[in-house]
């Protein structure tokens, strides 16, 4: 079983778009796949930004058992995080978070690169073009 997760809005699940980057959806939709078959989904909330910003979010798909994660955009901190705790990065924005699962499913979902890196030095203002 592989448990994926995406960064959705209210109210999550399979016919939501996939949120433009990690930090700032509502809400994790997590989709576990078994032999080429959705068996489970579940929604889990993003825990807030505080002291440890995006890293309590690492910590909480790795609660999760969260196996990958697909993304639109994500900044280089989380990012790195996700790797060391053994989380595979997708890339995949915009699409329902069904279709993505059939991509992945399909073997067709691609690997994020560096290209899924957001920069947020001060002024930057964030992610433009991920939302």
């Amino acid at each position: 079983m592989t448990r994926l997760a995406f960064p959705t809005d209210k109210p999550g699940g399979l016919n939501v778009p996939c949120s433009g980057h990690f930090g700032h959806c509502e809400v994790f939709t997590l989709v576990d796949v078994e032999d080429g078959k959705i068996t489970n989904t579940e929604v889990v909330e993003n825990p807030p930004h505080q002291h440890a910003g995006c890293m309590a979010v690492v910590g909480t798909l790795q609660g999760h058992n969260v196996d990958a994660l697909v993304v639109g955009g994500i900044g280089m901190r989380p990012y790195m995080g996700l790797k060391q705790v053994g989380i595979t990065v997708y890339r995949g924005r915009g699409e329902t978070v069904q279709n993505l699962v059939d991509q992945f499913i399909a073997g067709t979902l691609p690997d994020a690169g560096e290209d899924v890196i957001c920069g947020h030095s001060k002024g930057e203002g964030g992610c433009h073009g991920h939302h």
